[in-house]
């Protein structure tokens, strides 16, 4: 069995583990996950955008934008025992493969803030020419907590989401897992449109305070 780096993860590597399917979403499918913000969640978020409008947001670092532009929304998002997390570590075996790295951030449960298998993955591409891919990294990220979610709830069919983010802008993922028993697993994903971290945080707030109320649901 060979073990993949999430930043390993190619197109090439990807097809070669799984039956990938690529659709994208819906708009009036995408539009309907949505939950509106309380008027403590809109107030927390006014204050998060009026800061972003008074920054160069594309002169910022990477952990610098993480901690000012990303972050900051999935908090508004955290429900329950679901939490804001950053730097999670994933491990996961396939019959014929595994996967394993460090995620830059999930909404996940956690108990004694010790993190469970999470909910949404979220991966930062970094910048520069020679960058790799975000998207193959996210798959594989989704891949692992999808077959984590698995162990624990038993059931081999799992549906998944993640997200990837450029600079301020977020690109979710609605990814669903089947056949996870088998050599070469089922891997089918669905594209949300691009919402723009300053002028649409609203959208993705909502968002993510869907998937999150979604799965506490189970």
């Amino acid at each position: 069995m060979c073990t993949y780096t999430f930043s390993q993860l190619t197109e090439e590597t990807i097809h070669g583990l799984v039956t990938l399917h690529e659709a994208e979403g819906a708009l009036e499918e995408w539009q309907k996950m949505q939950i509106p913000l309380t008027d403590d969640e809109h107030r927390r978020l006014e204050d998060i955008k009026s800061t972003l409008r008074h920054h160069q947001l594309l002169a910022m670092n990477e952990a610098t934008l993480w901690a000012r532009a990303i972050y900051p929304l999935l908090v508004l998002a955290e429900q329950g025992h679901v939490r804001a997390w950053s730097g999670v570590s994933l491990k996961a075996a396939y019959p014929t493969f595994a996967l394993e790295g460090e995620v830059d951030g999930a909404l996940a449960p956690g108990i004694g803030w010790r993190i469970r298998p999470p909910y949404l993955i979220v991966h930062e591409a970094k910048r520069g020419l020679n960058a790799p891919d975000p998207l193959y990294q996210l798959y594989g990220e989704m891949l692992a907590a999808a077959r984590m979610n698995s162990k624990r709830d038993a059931t081999t069919e799992q549906e998944i989401f993640g997200c990837y983010t450029v600079n301020e802008t977020w690109v979710f993922v609605r990814g669903v897992v089947r056949n996870m028993e088998s050599e070469k697993p089922t891997f089918a994903v669905s594209f949300a449109p691009a919402y723009s971290g300053t002028l649409e945080a609203e959208q993705i707030v909502q968002l993510l305070k869907f998937i999150v109320a979604e799965k506490m649901a189970y």
